[in-house]
């Protein structure tokens, strides 16, 4: 937003023309736009929506992403994701200083305390949002979650390796996965998990279907198909792969009454 731009809106408040409410309502509004590169990027979502503007790296050009990461660094930190191995290597590249998390296929620029924090595992195994995970194999989409709500600054934990096939794994964190607002459920093969997670718990369960699956179970398409089907109510299901999206639902999901 151009500083003419504030100042008038400033102004306008000043002389009780404009009360701060909906000069709060006009900034948010605004967007930063850079035609050279055909991005038309938004540091005031966060403003107008509760989360700020994330730079998706996959299939974009060199050009394109240093542009868009440059573009909002001056709004705040910046979360990329989808970062592509070459994608990482550009990326410190050009800013030394950020935080690259391969296995998660993130990278920040700028300040992300509680991230930088819980990019070493062991990660927490409590928090107000559970991160769960069925198989190994499902770790790199359970920890774009992860990390995504640990940028966002959110109390969160993340439990690995604890699917179907040794249910018994459970156990010891059931306590701390009834006390969580909301839990985001990671599973491919058959996608059985977020359905039996809802099934000991009070609070809702984000169920994230993964491609990891023989054969049949279509890239993620099976495991899809048996969250959309459970009989346990309280589960909602993002895309194949979308841990970021689960993360954004379960920060906008309201508290507990």
């Amino acid at each position: 937003m151009q500083k003419s731009s504030i100042r008038h809106i400033l102004d306008l408040v000043a002389q009780g023309r404009l009360d701060a409410d909906e000069a709060l309502e006009r900034m948010s509004f605004e967007t930063a736009r850079d035609a050279l590169h055909g991005l038309d990027l938004d540091p005031q979502r966060e403003l107008r929506s509760g989360l700020g503007e994330v730079v998706f790296a996959q299939g974009k050009s060199d050009e394109v992403l240093l542009a868009a990461v440059e573009g909002l660094r001056p709004h705040g930190p910046v979360l990329v994701s989808r970062v592509a191995a070459a994608q990482d290597r550009l990326l410190r590249a050009h800013f030394p200083q950020g935080l690259s998390w391969p296995q998660a296929r993130l990278f920040v620029v700028g300040d992300a305390p509680r991230l930088k924090a819980n990019m070493t595992p062991p990660w927490p195994r409590q928090g107000e949002i559970m991160v769960v995970s069925a198989g190994a194999a499902d770790i790199p989409v359970a920890l774009e979650a992860f990390g995504a709500l640990s940028f966002w600054d959110h109390d969160c934990g993340c439990v690995t390796d604890v699917g179907v096939a040794g249910l018994h794994r459970l156990a010891p964190h059931l306590d701390a996965l009834r006390k969580a607002r909301a839990i985001i459920a990671v599973a491919g093969m058959e996608g059985a998990l977020p359905g039996v997670l809802a099934g000991l718990v009070p609070c809702p369960v984000v169920a994230v279907p993964t491609s990891v699956g023989y054969g049949v179970g279509a890239h993620g398409f099976a495991a899809l198909s048996t969250m959309l089907c459970t009989c346990v109510p309280g589960v909602a299901v993002v895309n194949i792969d979308n841990g970021f999206g689960a993360a954004a639902f379960a920060v906008k999901m309201p508290g507990k009454q």
